[in-house]
């Protein structure tokens, strides 16, 4: 099975992936954006623009998922921001072409809430330099295509906790939590750690 967890940039997806993970205790995150990163810096600084322009990375996120799949005996989950309608159709729809049981879900929230999480998330990492103005200026662009149904199942944040999301997703595809949840202090240390490791500098 593979989860593909959708959603604005600042909606939560990394940590909500990383809690189910946690709270699976036998579950493998595969992050498309690695494969972007490895093609930005195969080319010179005026080629780079969004990798999900190219047909390479597209292409390549489906070959790997898939044998990623094949192979593993555990849940797949992808965080990955997908809002074209035309990259959604290749890449997910591509992969079930293949066999993939993948399992969709879209975090939805308002602007706003985006906005208030992403300027949490630059006072939180500030030290390293984190920079999110480009993923504000996606807010809007984001939260818009999202609340197409191409893009369910939905699953509204606004009001919900990272611990919340997990759960109904979880319920959602069946699968057991096995880990229980982490105290305040606890959690908040992991979300922190989560957060550094997958900073933008």
């Amino acid at each position: 099975m593979l989860l593909w967890i959708n959603g604005a940039f600042g909606a939560g997806k990394t940590q909500t992936a990383f809690e189910l993970q946690r709270r699976l205790t036998a579950a493998h995150v595969a992050d498309p954006e690695q494969l972007g990163y490895g093609i930005h810096r195969m080319l010179p600084a005026d080629q780079r623009g969004d990798f999900q322009d190219r047909p390479q990375w597209r292409s390549g996120v489906v070959e790997t998922l898939a044998q990623i799949d094949k192979h593993a005996d555990v849940p797949v989950i992808v965080p990955m921001t997908l809002v074209d309608a035309d990259y959604f159709d290749e890449i997910v729809g591509g992969l079930m072409g293949r066999g993939v049981d993948v399992r969709h879900y879209a975090l939805t929230a308002s602007v706003d809430t985006i906005h208030a999480r992403l300027r949490r998330r630059v006072r939180a990492v500030r030290v390293l330099g984190a920079d999110e103005a480009w993923a504000m200026q996606q807010a809007d662009r984001c939260v818009t295509a999202l609340r197409e149904k191409r893009f369910a199942t939905h699953v509204p944040t606004d009001n919900r906790t990272v611990v919340e999301v997990v759960e109904f997703i979880a319920s959602h595809a069946h699968l057991d939590l096995v880990t229980p949840r982490l105290n305040a202090f606890r959690y908040q240390l992991h979300r922190l750690a989560v957060g550094v490791r997958h900073v933008r500098i």
